[in-house]
This record gives C-alpha cells, sequence and structure tokens, in this order.
C-alpha cells in the first residue's frame, strides 16, 4: 500500500502492531518513494520528502533523498525551500561529497529578495559549514552581516561564528562590523577575541558602548519578551559580562571603565534565585579577572559574594562558589579568611565534591593566627572522614604544623593526634619528619615516649603509630625506664619487662607486616644494648632474634642474621647499637595530595628549593646519614680505634669498646673490605642500625656537579627543559627533573605534559608543581625511567596548553640525552 503524504504515513505506522510489521511497512515505502524519485515526479517529490525525513528520524536508512532536498532547495516555492533546507540540514553533514552541490543553492538565496528565504539559507549554512564552504562563502556572510534588517544580522552572526570555529584564519572579515554592531552578535565577538587575541585591542575601544548596553539592561524595568524571573535577559547580561572580562584583562583603562557598572550588578541583583546567581557569578568572575587592586572595595565585594553563596541550599552554587575561591586564596587571603567559619561548616556537608573542595580551601587558609583552630577542626574532620581523603588531610596537617606551629608540644602533639587518628595513611616522608622532630627535641624526648607508650598499649592497628613508637622506644627506653611515665597525676615506673612485653606483641598481632616486624626486630635489639636492660631480657632477645634466622622474609632474615651475630660480640654490642645521633635537618618532600595542589616544603630560604638541580632529594626523602662518601674501612677505623681517628666517646652507663681491626668487624656480616678508591656505599635507610654509624665531626660534603639540561621543545614561547640525573643505587634508573618556562608576556595556561617511553622502558611522573606557567616563573616535574641498563632513553612527549586564550597540542620526540645514562 503506497500512502500519498505524511499524515497517513505516520498513521499507517502507528497502526503496526509488531516492530517487524512496522519494519516491512518502512521498507515498502522507502522502495515506493525510491521508484517515484527515478520518475521524476516533481508533483510528489515534497510529500515523498517529508515522508523519507519521518523515515529518517525513526532511525531507518534515507541518504537516497540527498539529491532529491537539492532539488526542493532549486524551486522557487518557499515551502519547497523550506522542506529542501530541513532535509538538508538532517541528511547532510560537513564530510559528506555532496555538500559542494548545496553552496550555489546557498550563495543564490543568501541575495534572495525574500528574508526569510535568506534565513533558511543562513540557518543551513550555521549548521552543515565546512571548512572549504566557509572559505567560499564568507564574503556573502561579511555581507549579510551589515544588514539592516535585524532578523538576518543576528543569523549572519551565528554564520561567521561557524566560519571563525572552522576557519580562524578568516576572523579579519568580521572585526569591522562586529565592531559597528557590537550590542548583537556578543557571542561572535567572543569567540574572535578567543580565536584571535590580536583582536583584543580592536574591540577595547568598544568598552564604553558595552557599559552602557549592560547598564541600560540593568536599569530597564519589567519587560515581558526577556524576563526571566523578574530579571531583563540575564543571558545576555552574562555574554557581556563575559565579553568585558576578556577585555579587561591585562588592560588598566579598559578595567576602570567597567569598574562602576560590575559593582552596580554586584549590589543590584537579586541572588536568592539561580537566574541571579548566575550573572552574579560573572560578575564574580569579571572582578577577579580584571586589572584591579588586590585589596580594592571591588575584589572584596567579589569575594563576599562567593561568601554567601557557601550560604545558599543548592549545591551547585556552594561548589562553584569553593572552587572559585580556591583560585583567588593566594592573592586574596585576608578577604578569604573572613569566610572561614562557612568553608569549616562545608567540611560536614553531605556531598563528597563539597568537602573536597572546602577541605582544598582549608588547606590554603591555614597562617601562624589560627593554626590551633584549623587544625583542630581539621583533625576532628580526619576523625570521621572517608578513607579517599586520610591521605592528603595527614600530608597537609603535618605539613602545616611543621610550618607553623607556635611551639614543639603542640607540634609533637599534633603529629601524635594524626597518628592515632589515621595511622595507617601516613607518608613515609612524614613519619620521617616525625623521628627527625623527636630527636631534635631533646627536653620533649621523655614525654614524647610516654604518650607513644601508652598510644600503643591502647592500639596497635595503626601502622604509622607502631612504627615511629617502635623507633623511639628502641632508642629512648632507658628514659621511660629510668623516669617513668610523664605528664601524669601520679609517676608510674615502667619495666623493661613491660617495653619489652609491648613491642614483641607488635609481632603476633594481625596488623603486623614485614615492615613493622623489621622495626621491632630493630628496636628490641637495641633495648638490649641498654644498661637499663636485666639479663633474663637481653636472653629473650637473643633467643627471639634466632628464631628469626630462618624466617622466609628475606629482609628480616638478613636482619636477625646480623643482629643476632652482635650478641657474640659482648661489650663490643653497646657501641654499635648505641643512641644515633640527630638525624640532618631537611625539608619534607612529598608528591600531590589532589586537584594539583602541591604539597611540598614549608621552609623558607635555600632549604625550599629542593627541586631545584639537587634531584637526589626526591629519590631518598628519608634522612641520609653525613659522611655517605666514606668507606666501611673508614668509618670502622673511627669508631674503634684506626690509626688516624680515635674511638667515639661511649653513652652514659656503658664502658668503653675494645679496639678491634676493621677485617675482624666486616667478617661478622660477610662483608669485605674496599679499598679507598672503592665507589662510595649507599646511602642507608633510617633503620639501617648497623651500618650506618656516623664519626662525631664529619667533614664537609664535597658540592654536588652541576647537572646538565636539555631542551625538549621551544615552541610559542613554552620552553621545557629536561635535567636528566643517574642514580648511582640502582643501575637502569633514571631521575629526570623536567622545568617549564615562558620566554613571552602571555602566560601558558592549563598546562599538562604526557610522557611515552619504549615498551622495554618504565616511567613514573609525579604531577606539575602548578599547571599554569607564569612569565619569569618556573614550574617542576619529576619523573622517573627505568630502562634495562646501557639502553638509551627516548621519549615521546604531548603537550598541551592555552596560550592567550588559544588552546594548542603538540608531540614531539626527544632522544638527546647522553649515551650510557642508563649504564
Amino acid at each position: 500500500m503506497v500512502y500519498h503524504n505524511l499524515k497517513a504515513l505516520i498513521k499507517g505506522i502507528r497502526a503496526c502492531k509488531t516492530v517487524a510489521d512496522e519494519r516491512a511497512l518502512i521498507q515498502q515505502e522507502s522502495a515506493a518513494i525510491r521508484a517515484s524519485f527515478r520518475e521524476e515526479d516533481s508533483y510528489t517529490r515534497h510529500n515523498n520528502v517529508a515522508k523519507l525525513l519521518y523515515i529518517h528520524m525513526l532511525g531507518s536508512p534515507a541518504h537516497f533523498g540527498q539529491i532529491e532536498c537539492l532539488k526542493l532547495v532549486a524551486s522557487p516555492r518557499f515551502t519547497d525551500k523550506r522542506l529542501g533546507y530541513l532535509g538538508i540540514m538532517l541528511l547532510l553533514d560537513e564530510s559528506q561529497e555532496v555538500l559542494t552541490l548545496v553552496t550555489n543553492s546557498l550563495k543564490n538565496d543568501m541575495n534572495h529578495s525574500n528574508m526569510y528565504a535568506v534565513g533558511l539559507a543562513l540557518c543551513t549554512f550555521a549548521n552543515i559549514a565546512s571548512e572549504e564552504m566557509s572559505r567560499d562563502l564568507v564574503n556573502e556572510i561579511e555581507k549579510l552581516l551589515g544588514s539592516s534588517n535585524t532578523y538576518i544580522r543576528k543569523k549572519a552572526a551565528l554564520c561567521a561564528l561557524r566560519v571563525i570555529k572552522k576557519v580562524p584564519d578568516l576572523t579579519d572579515h568580521f572585526i569591522a562590523k562586529a565592531k559597528n554592531l557590537l550590542a548583537d552578535p556578543i557571542t561572535l565577538v567572543i569567540d574572535m577575541v578567543q580565536a584571535d587575541p590580536s583582536c583584543l585591542e580592536e574591540f577595547r575601544n568598544a568598552v564604553p558602548l558595552l557599559v552602557r548596553h549592560l547598564k541600560s539592561l540593568v536599569t530597564t524595568g519589567y519587560s515581558p519578551e526577556h524576563d526571566v524571573s523578574g530579571i531583563t535577559d540575564p543571558f545576555l547580561q552574562i555574554k557581556v559580562l563575559r565579553l568585558l572580562r576578556l577585555l579587561g584583562k591585562g588592560d588598566a583603562a579598559a578595567s576602570e571603565i567597567m569598574n562602576d557598572i560590575l559593582a552596580q550588578v554586584a549590589t543590584n541583583t537579586d541572588s536568592t534565585k539561580n537566574v541571579g546567581s548566575s550573572i552574579l557569578y560573572e560578575t564574580v568572575l569579571t572582578v577577579l579577572d580584571i586589572e584591579t587592586e588586590a585589596d580594592s572595595g571591588l575584589r572584596v565585594m567579589a569575594i563576599n559574594i562567593l561568601g554567601k553563596f557557601l550560604s545558599n541550599r543548592d549545591n551547585n552554587i556552594r561548589y562553584v562558589a569553593l572552587n572559585t575561591l580556591n583560585k583567588v586564596v593566594v592573592t586574596n587571603t585576608d578577604a578569604v579568611q573572613r569566610h572561614r567559619n562557612t568553608i569549616l561548616d562545608c567540611l560536614r556537608d553531605g556531598d563528597i565534591s563539597i568537602r573536597r573542595r572546602a577541605l582544598e580551601l582549608s588547606y590554603a587558609l591555614i597562617n601562624e593566627q589560627n593554626v590551633r583552630v584549623m587544625t583542630r577542626e581539621l583533625l576532628a574532620f580526619l576523625e570521621v572522614a572517608d578513607d579517599e581523603f586520610k591521605l592528603g588531610m595527614t600530608t597537609q596537617i603535618s605539613l602545616a604544623a611543621e610550618r607553623f606551629a607556635p611551639n614543639k608540644r603542640w607540634h609533637i602533639d599534633t603529629f601524635l593526634r594524626v597518628l592515632k587518628l589515621a595511622g595507617n595513611y601516613v607518608r613515609e616522608e612524614i613519619l620521617s619528619a616525625f623521628i627527625r622532630l623527636v630527636a631534635h627535641t631533646p627536653e620533649l624526648q621523655a614525654y614524647t615516649v610516654s604518650r607513644l607508650y601508652n598510644a600503643l598499649r591502647a592500639d596497635i592497628s595503626q601502622e604509622a603509630l607502631t612504627l615511629s613508637a617502635a623507633w623511639i622506644l628502641g632508642e629512648y627506653s632507658e628514659i621511660l625506664i629510668e623516669g617513668g611515665l610523664v605528664d601524669e597525676e601520679q609517676t608510674t615506673l615502667v619495666t623493661d619487662v613491660e617495653i619489652i612485653d609491648l613491642i614483641i606483641s607488635v609481632l603476633d598481632s594481625p596488623y603486623a607486616n614485614h615492615l613493622t616486624r623489621q622495626f621491632v626486630v630493630a628496636s628490641i635489639t637495641k633495648i638490649s644494648s641498654r644498661s637499663t636492660t636485666s639479663n633474663n631480657q637481653q636472653e629473650r632477645i637473643a633467643v627471639l632474634l634466632a628464631g628469626y634466622t630462618t624466617n622466609p622474609e628475606l629482609e628480616l632474615q638478613q636482619r636477625a642474621v646480623e643482629f643476632a651475630s652482635l650478641f657474640s660480640l659482648g661489650e663490643l654490642r653497646v657501641g654499635i647499637l648505641e643512641r644515633m645521633p640527630p638525624p640532618e635537618l631537611k625539608a619534607t618532600v612529598t608528591g600531590v595530595v589532589s586537584e594539583n595542589k602541591p604539597v611540598g616544603s614549608t621552609k623558607t630560604g635555600k632549604d625550599a628549593d629542593l627541586l631545584g638541580d639537587d634531584i637526589s632529594a626526591l629519590s631518598d626523602p628519608v634522612l641520609a646519614v653525613p659522611g655517605g662518601h666514606k668507606t666501611n674501612e673508614d668509618l670502622l677505623a673511627e669508631i674503634f680505634g684506626g690509626t688516624n681517628e680515635t674511638s667515639t666517646s661511649a653513652p652514659k652507663g656503658s664502658s668503653q669498646p675494645q679496639r678491634a681491626t676493621a677485617n675482624d668487624i666486616l667478617g661478622l656480616f660477610d662483608s669485605p673490605v674496599h679499598s679507598a678508591q672503592s665507589e662510595p656505599p649507599t646511602k642507608s635507610s633510617l633503620f639501617d642500625l648497623t651500618p650506618s654509624i656516623t664519626p662525631a665531626a664529619p667533614p664537609p660534603k664535597p658540592a654536588a656537579p652541576k647537572l646538565q639540561s636539555y631542551i625538549a621543545y621551544s615552541k610559542n614561547d613554552l620552553v621545557i627543559s629536561l635535567t636528566p640525573q643517574r642514580s648511582k643505587s640502582q643501575p637502569g634508573v633514571v631521575d629526570i627533573l623536567a622545568r617549564f618556562q615562558v620566554k613571552g608576556n602571555i602566560a601558558a595556561t592549563n598546562l599538562n605534559l604526557q610522557v611515552a617511553v619504549p615498551k622495554t622502558q618504565q616511567l613514573q611522573m609525579q604531577p606539575m608543581s602548578r599547571p599554569d606557567v607564569n612569565p619569569g616563573a618556573t614550574e617542576t616535574q619529576q619523573l622517573r625511567i627505568t630502562a634495562p641498563v646501557g639502553a638509551n632513553v627516548r621519549l615521546r612527549l604531548r603537550i598541551s596548553y592555552s596560550m592567550g586564550g588559544r588552546p594548542i597540542q603538540d608531540q614531539v620526540d626527544f632522544s638527546g640525552f647522553p649515551p650510557g645514562l642508563t649504564g
């Protein structure tokens, strides 16, 4: 059955009872339409194309009707043109070859005497124009953009927008017309400025016109045609504000002109509805981007608007407020501080994205004046926070305490609280920093040991708490035994049996792992050398160590064998296991917590720049032992009385160790004696007790060799240099520091570096210090490559960034490192 018009076809399809019936009917009707097209029947062409478009909307093939749509467009009847252009927009896209046949029809209709026919052609062009068609018809679009007819002018502006997106080189065709008609094609001008920053100067002269236009929108009374929730044309207001933001950025004169109207918009706009909030948010972004002083009343007013948003019940509004405050807190800290309580309230919000943004903002607000209050709030949140927050929180709280602690007692208490609440989510660098703090605070060692002893008795499930307690009790157990538990109403004596029982109980707990077992073995070995430890407990420790000499864990077995061998040395063991000297103070080095927020040294001065030439600081964040360039023979000679050095003094309560040769001592550990020309030993870990005993006054370290940098990328004023350093302790491992610098006057924003290496190599990357590179600044990113020994390091870099609002993406291959870097 053949259906004569669209209405009959729709009725027939709806009458089908099954999908199979519907499919059969569509196939039958499609065959009838194809047959009609072959007969060149112009009387039925209109109805056939209408039916075909409906079939296309149902998802069935309709491509065979493309030429018929072109024939309808060529018809002088408006109804045929309208249906033909609709078919072209539905059945064609910019990749179709048939599109070239449409260009002439569009050109003819753009010059049509009927404005609605011109509108059809412009509407079709704005939807399907390709790069080639844009170049062919750009002159017609430019001419129509200057039409006196508002209907045609607005559609021409949309077509010009399509042309700029397809061919940015054609922007110059529309600058003059856009300046003359700035009240209408706002979106066009915004895209022109973003696509070609050189247009900025052309449009900055029009800032007074935009200000007057925005003022008329703000002061206009009720307008039924454009009113949305009591606000006149909010979409146009937002577009004007966005254009003002682009024109005022980097230009003080233009910013000065728009200050008054921005204050007027911020004051008179109702924020109780989403429409008003949208305009206020755009106003805030404009104020923060244009050239105003950081402490000006306009910027303070903008931040107060964001603070008011934080009290809104709409989570979307609160989220954008927190996100924007995160961006401005660095330059307007005092203004943001006024809303600190509201920000802290957001930590209790049910929306996880709100909590995350509020947490990041809370980190940035910590300073010397509010560190106690902010830390207390963050610790309270840490107690109930999701696990995904805890690692970042422990790092940030510890870094804030390191930087702003009012005194060492409060600093240690804060560390202890973090270990109790989230000891399973503490980075190794933070744990090392805590141990360094205790070692350099002898006046609080008794207090810290007591607190850790009580904390470990109460809870052995927190790994970092267990590790720190084991290490500190191993070093300072005699303080606890001699002075008892401090900071209590009554001093409670603690025996060596109680301490050893507590530490050994960790070995049998379900929370013990290979690392805690190694710490415990090292701790009880240190305790066994103290004069306060009874003979019975020393024998108990010796038996325990002997049991671990056959443990399947290789590292634990090695430690147990070494420590068990020390028990045969008698008094010499006391000198080897004496209390370690306070480790070298150094800044804390960590990675990135979230959302590109850098977490690094909070020190100032030389210690702050750990990402400079001395890349080795990253590969060994645990503290390094001074005098690491000495051989084993030199170290042992200094300790046990060599030819040129005297023995180190023994600790209080221990006897002077007897003299022994270096070969005798090293023979206990199956370590060959190296000559003075051999390579220096690698840096020992914080908990390697036996092989890393340092002299009392080590000589100064030689200056580190200057590392060479290689330019990997240099385009668009962005320069990326790579500084490699071979790891001495791990052959095949290369640390690379990437530095990003801008040579021009325009910042590179949203910078993202992606690196690929051959399949035989492995790559690890730390996040960038900051994704925005300002002129004169240097941002960094750390890479580590593991490759077969002797292999050449080859990199493929993909760099994406925005320069002056223009997105750029490049890819380069780099193989400029010297050979033998992995050898």
